[in-house]
């Protein structure tokens, strides 16, 4: 696994942003059979924050840590990618179902301007990548008093 900050071009229309004419198209239609990668493709990640980071959390079971990449573009994008590679087949095998995908798979996301990502961590642990994203402390606005006269 690797923990690059990348420096590109923003492309704003490149990020994952939740369309529901989208959603409800792909529930609809099935997937072509002609793109291996398509079930594989949109890895779920879960984000959380807690008062001391951005936490994002995605299943990745079956990828090796060599085939995971987490960056930090240009723009505070964090950009989560990787492969799961096909498993080899042997020509004297019979199957009979395949449901587990492959292919690669790329998520981005947009982190808020408090997010420290010169600071930003990657683990994977039972097929389970976690990326924290430190946030940089809130300085509270300080209040003087006035003294009134008269």
């Amino acid at each position: 696994m690797s923990l690059v900050r990348r420096s590109s071009v923003f492309d704003p229309f490149s990020l994952d942003l939740w369309d529901p004419i989208d959603s409800v198209f792909r529930s609809v239609v099935p997937a072509t059979s002609d793109n291996d990668t398509a079930p594989f493709a949109n890895a779920r990640i879960d984000w959380k924050e807690t008062p001391e980071s951005h936490v994002f959390q995605a299943d990745l079971p079956g990828v090796k840590k060599e085939e995971v990449k987490v960056e930090v573009e240009e723009g505070n994008v964090l950009v989560i990618s990787g492969q799961r590679s096909k498993e080899k087949e042997d020509k004297n095998d019979k199957w009979h179902r395949v449901e587990r995908s492959s292919g690669q798979f790329m998520r981005r996301f947009r982190l808020p301007e408090n997010a420290k990502v010169d600071q930003v961590k990657a683990g994977l642990e039972n097929g389970v990548l976690t990326v924290t994203v430190p946030k940089a402390e809130v300085k509270k606005p300080e209040v003087k008093a006035i003294e009134i006269s008269g």
